[in-house]
C-alpha cells in the first residue's frame, strides 16, 4: 500500500476486495482470464497488421518522397511514373472535404438536435426517421454514387457543371456530402443521449430556455463526441471512390482541374482515391511506387483532419471538466 494513500481510498480498494471475493467465491476467474487474454490477442493482430501495412506502403513509396516530394505534390496526371503529380487528386479531395464539412456536418448536427432535443422520441415519426437513418447509414456508397449521377449530373448538370456535363466537384462533394449525412446523424445523436439528464433539468430549473438549455449546456458538453464522429464521417468521404467515378471523375489525363480557385469547382475533376485506384491498376514498379506514394500523402491528409478535430475535442472536454 502505499504511503500516499487517503483513507477513502484505502477503504475503497478493501471494498472492492471484498466484492470481489464474494462473487468469486474464493476462485479464480479462469473465464474471465482467458477473455481478457482474448481481446489483447485480437488488439495485437489489429495493430501488427495495421503497422506492418503502413510499413509495406511507406517502404514502397519511400524514392518518390525523397526524391522528389515538391515536383510530386505539385505536378499533374502525366502518362509517364517520373513525371506525375498528385496536385489534381489533392485539389478534388479538398474541395470534397470542404463540401463536407459544410453541409453534411451542420445537417447532420441540427437533425440530431431536433430528433433527441425537440421531437417526441417514442412518436411514430420520430421512430420512423431514426429507422430510415440507421438503415441508409448502412447502404453501400456505389448507391450513393447512382444517386448523385442521376440527380447531381443528368438532372442538375446545367447548374452543378454546364461545361462538364454536370461531372464537377460540386456534384461529387454533394454526393459525398449525403454519403455521411447518416453516419453524422447517428454519430451526434447518441453524443447527445450520452448528456445526463441532470444537466437540462439544472438548467430548466434556473429559468433557462430550451434553446439554452441546447446552446449552452447540451452541445458543449457532446461536443467531444459530436466530433469524434464527425471526423470519421470526415475520413470516409476523404477515402471513397466508388461514388467518384459514377459521378464523372476522370481516370485518365486531366488538361485542368489544377486550380483552388471557386470558379474551378463547376470543371472536371479527379481525387485522390481515383488516381490511387487508376495507378495501382498499372503495371510496372515506377507506378508502385507513384500509388504508395500517393496512399501515404492521403493518410496524412486524413490524419491532419483528425488532428484538427482531437484539438478541438481536448479543448471542449477542458471545458467540460
Amino acid at each position: 500500500m502505499s504511503v500516499l494513500s487517503t483513507p477513502r481510498q484505502v477503504a475503497r480498494r478493501a471494498a472492492r476486495r471484498d466484492v470481489r471475493a464474494q462473487l468469486t467465491q474464493g476462485r479464480r476467474d479462469v473465464a474471465g482470464a482467458v477473455f481478457r487474454a482474448v481481446l489483447l490477442l485480437a488488439l495485437a493482430t489489429s495493430v501488427l497488421i495495421l503497422v506492418v501495412l503502413l510499413v509495406d506502403v511507406i517502404s514502397g513509396g519511400r524514392t518518390v518522397l525523397t526524391e522528389r516530394l515538391g515536383d510530386f505534390l505539385t505536378g499533374s496526371m502525366r502518362s509517364q511514373p517520373s513525371e506525375s503529380g498528385i496536385l489534381q487528386g489533392l485539389r478534388g479531395t479538398f474541395f470534397i472535404g470542404v463540401f463536407t464539412v459544410v453541409i453534411a456536418f451542420p445537417i447532420g448536427i441540427a437533425a440530431a438536435l431536433y430528433l433527441e432535443e425537440y421531437a417526441n422520441r417514442n412518436g411514430r415519426l420520430a421512430r420512423f426517421v431514426d429507422v430510415n437513418i440507421r438503415n441508409l447509414a448502412g447502404v453501400p456508397s456505389v448507391v450513393y454514387g447512382i444517386l448523385g449521377f442521376t440527380i447531381f449530373v443528368k438532372a442538375l448538370g446545367g447548374i452543378t457543371g454546364p461545361d462538364a456535363g454536370g461531372r464537377s466537384v460540386v456534384s461529387a462533394g454533394l454526393t459525398l456530402a449525403i454519403l455521411v449525412l447518416p453516419i453524422v446523424i447517428i454519430t451526434s445523436a447518441e453524443s447527445l443521449r450520452a448528456v445526463p439528464q441532470g444537466l437540462r433539468e439544472a438548467g430548466y430549473g434556473v429559468g433557462a430556455t430550451r434553446w439554452e438549455v441546447v446552446r449552452d449546456h447540451v452541445l458543449p458538453y457532446a461536443a467531444p463526441g459530436i466530433l469524434t464522429g464527425t471526423v470519421l464521417a470526415l475520413a470516409r468521404a476523404l477515402g471513397e471512390a466508388a461514388p467518384l467515378i459514377l459521378v464523372g471523375a476522370t481516370t485518365g489525363y486531366l488538361t485542368s482541374g489544377d486550380s483552388f480557385a471557386l470558379d474551378s469547382l463547376r470543371e472536371r475533376f479527379t481525387a485522390m482515391p481515383i488516381l490511387i485506384t487508376t495507378w495501382a491498376g498499372r503495371p510496372g514498379e515506377e507506378w508502385e511506387a507513384v500509388t504508395a506514394a500517393a496512399i501515404v500523402v492521403l493518410l496524412a491528409v486524413v490524419l491532419l483532419a483528425n488532428a484538427v478535430a482531437i484539438l478541438l475535442r481536448n479543448r471542449f472536454e477542458k471545458k467540460r471538466a
